[in-house]
């Protein structure tokens, strides 16, 4: 039993009451000041609390109480006027275990008062903009809490739209609060989830932000979170980086062959995005293999669409030929012809067709198609393309001992 006077229940219940914060308040801190430090038993008055309490209509009171030990006034400061607590996430240890205690404290509440969800959304985002009336150590706290929380679900990760905020990233304060919530995030879950919730909200690509516009190079932001302990974030920024780099490359690449743009300005595009964006030849070749697939209306008749793919490929043999310099490029062409003979029914009888042409256009030589045929193709249509390779590969080996056993009679 509480020793404090408050209000009782049929006091709430008389609508004469107006129940005002101050009360609110008063009742909540002398609450927790009698329950101490033990986080289970804070969790039970909070429980047992809202039975007689309006959370519904003090939920900023009741979450600034808990966060920060008061009401806060605009900016961040802890009202001097007013009750305060020790209990409370600031005035907590500065360490993993305590903010998962405390997390715990938020779970169970919310979960016991669902109305409460909105309104603690609100209160983070709002503690976000307080940030630099915050102490360094209670930044801290909160973005080790704020990570916690937002990996077992309690909060979504759209509340992070508050760092973007113009003085908090000029400042430095929104990266810095970012390593120390990305750290408990990542210890929650792992990157995957943490990219699966930034999706969710759009906010997979939007990360640079935390910086300021002269610092937002991909190379400052793996540097700053690398030192930091998070590579993992860092190689995730840069992948999505790559990837927004080849959708920007296909784009381009179906505009200029749409234009018909000359071969060569577009090889030299080509090779200035790859060196600018770290972009592999395999992945280049990938990419332009779609770009010439998609410039196309494809007939539907199964009979036709072979002809006109070999005429489409021939005239577009030499762009690819500039992007085949290795094996591996070539056996990842090969790859992609067999997805999409596969993943379109009327090109399953082109695939040999295609194979011959660009092994006698130069886009494909003999040792990868061996490699394919033995054993890197795709389990997709393996039996169908197979068997129309047979004759072409046994050709192929048939040429190639002939051709060594000319070099052998040569020495």
């Amino acid at each position: 039993m509480l020793k404090h006077e408050c209000m009782t229940w049929n006091d709430l219940k008389n609508e004469k009451e107006r129940f005002d914060p101050t009360q609110f308040q008063d009742c909540i801190i002398q609450g927790l000041n009698e329950t101490g430090s033990d986080l289970e038993a804070v969790a039970k008055f909070l429980d047992a609390s809202g039975a007689k309490l309006d959370y519904r209509r003090y939920a900023e009171t009741l979450f600034d109480i808990l966060v920060a030990g008061g009401m806060l006034a605009p900016g961040g400061t802890l009202a001097d006027d007013m009750m305060h607590t020790d209990v409370c996430v600031f005035a907590a240890q500065e360490d993993l275990e305590t903010m998962q205690a405390f997390a715990q404290v938020f779970n169970k509440l919310i979960r016991r008062y669902k109305y409460l969800e909105k309104g603690f959304e609100d209160e983070v985002k709002k503690l976000l903009l307080f940030l630099k009336g915050f102490s360094e150590s209670e930044r801290n706290k909160l973005a080790m809490l704020t990570g916690i929380l937002l990996a077992n679900g309690t909060l979504n990760a759209s509340i992070l739209n508050s760092l973007y905020n113009e003085n908090l990233v000029k400042e430095g304060v929104s990266a810095a609060f970012a390593v120390k919530l990305f750290k408990s995030w990542i210890n929650e879950k792992d990157i995957n989830a943490v990219a699966a919730s930034l999706r969710k909200v759009n906010m997979d690509n939007r990360l640079m932000e935390l910086f300021p516009a002269n610092k937002q190079s991909l190379e400052h932001f793996t540097k700053y979170f690398t030192d930091a302990g998070l590579k993992e974030l860092s190689e995730y920024v840069r992948n999505q980086q790559s990837i927004g780099a080849r959708k920007e490359l296909q784009k381009e690449l179906q505009e200029q062959m749409s234009r018909g743009d000359p071969f060569k300005d577009i090889i030299l595009y080509v090779k200035e995005e790859m060196k600018k964006n770290n972009i592999s030849e395999q992945t280049v070749i990938g990419i332009i293999w779609s770009s010439v697939m998609s410039t196309v209306e494809w007939n539907k008749k199964e009979e036709l669409v072979a002809e006109q793919a070999i005429k489409h490929l021939k005239q577009y043999s030499p762009l690819l030929a500039a992007f085949t310099t290795q094996g591996q490029s070539e056996l990842t062409l090969l790859l992609k012809i067999q997805e999409y003979c596969y993943d379109n029914i009327h090109f399953m009888k082109a695939f040999q067709k295609i194979v011959v042409l660009f092994y006698k256009a130069e886009v494909l030589s003999e040792e990868p198609i061996l490699k394919w045929y033995k054993d890197a193709h795709l389990a997709k249509g393996k039996s169908v393309f197979l068997e129309q390779m047979k004759k072409f590969v046994e050709w192929l080996k048939n040429a190639e001992e002939e051709s060594e056993s000319e070099t052998e009679e040569g020495d």
